[in-house]
């Protein structure tokens, strides 16, 4: 049975169960379950704390884990990313008083406030950066202020939190997070088991980014139409009762879609529908 750990909280949880909904897999009904077991689909979830996600996995005790790059990375486990779910997007930087510094490379002595040690203590050093690192489980942004670090680093959204404070986003990104499937490193991917779950998850990615586009058009403007809607192998045309007709079926990305059903109107194709995929293998 594949042990796999799922996110109990936070802002990874309700799309990662969502999305394993999504794939065919039960899911808790109370959030206080810890463990549940898919006998059908010969899974078992343990809904974890998202930072512990990746020790586990790490540690061989769980097979599959779904949780954050950053947290990934700040945990320093055994473990490696094997797909990414699109979810959960973040960007990660550096922010401090204007005119403190202007990038980390003048971070010297310096001390940095974050929730993320371990990744900002890997950054600075793959920078050759000599600066404390201080580990504050929340709300990173008072540091400065309360003067634990003249440096913080954090997630960022939109800055306002970081502005209200008043401080600035300075450097580069120090990492894109988003939610992604982790193995432990070095472990075989091949296992049938592992490979029927990835199979699943790229499904539900990819019929969340399609639509299914099916109308009839004349056989002379089949080719322009097909040019329009190529599908993802090709797309499938079929004679209609109406002598000089066809009808055409094929997968279009949907944030296309109407800017297509647009086109092939103007061609002259009639009976134009699209309707959501919900699952698919490719």
């Amino acid at each position: 049975m594949l042990r796999i750990a799922v996110p109990n909280k936070g802002s990874l949880s309700e799309p990662a169960s969502a999305m394993l909904h999504e794939a065919g897999y039960r899911q808790r009904a109370d959030r206080k379950e810890l463990v549940l077991v898919d006998a059908d689909n010969e899974v078992e979830f343990f809904f974890l704390r998202p930072r512990d996600i990746a020790v586990y996995v790490g540690s061989g005790r769980l097979d599959i884990g779904i949780t954050g790059r950053d947290l990934l990375l700040d945990s320093g486990s055994q473990a490696e990313e094997i797909m990414q779910l699109g979810f959960a997007g973040s960007t990660f930087r550096y922010a401090t008083r204007p005119g403190t510094a202007k990038d980390v490379g003048d971070f010297g002595g310096m001390t940095i406030a974050t929730s993320f040690s371990g990744l900002v203590t890997q950054h600075l050093a793959e920078h050759g950066v000599d600066a404390s690192v201080v580990h504050l489980d929340g709300a990173v942004e008072t540091a400065i202020q309360l003067g634990v670090a003249e440096i913080i680093a954090d997630v960022v959204e939109t800055g306002t939190t970081l502005r209200n404070a008043g401080l600035e986003v300075i450097g580069e990104p120090i990492l894109e997070s988003e939610a992604v499937v982790i193995r432990r490193t070095g472990a075989p991917l091949d296992d049938p088991k592992v490979q029927q779950f990835l199979r699943r998850m790229h499904g539900v990615l990819v019929a969340r980014r399609y639509v299914m586009m099916d109308y009839d058009i004349r056989v002379e403007q089949v080719e322009r139409a097909v040019a329009l809607t190529p599908g993802l192998e090709s797309p499938t045309v079929s004679p209609l009762h109406h002598e000089g007709w066809v009808a055409v079926r094929s997968m279009v990305p949907s944030k296309d879609a109407q800017r297509i059903m647009d086109e092939l109107y103007e061609l002259g194709a009639r009976a134009i529908l699209t309707t959501g995929i919900h699952a698919c293998r490719l």
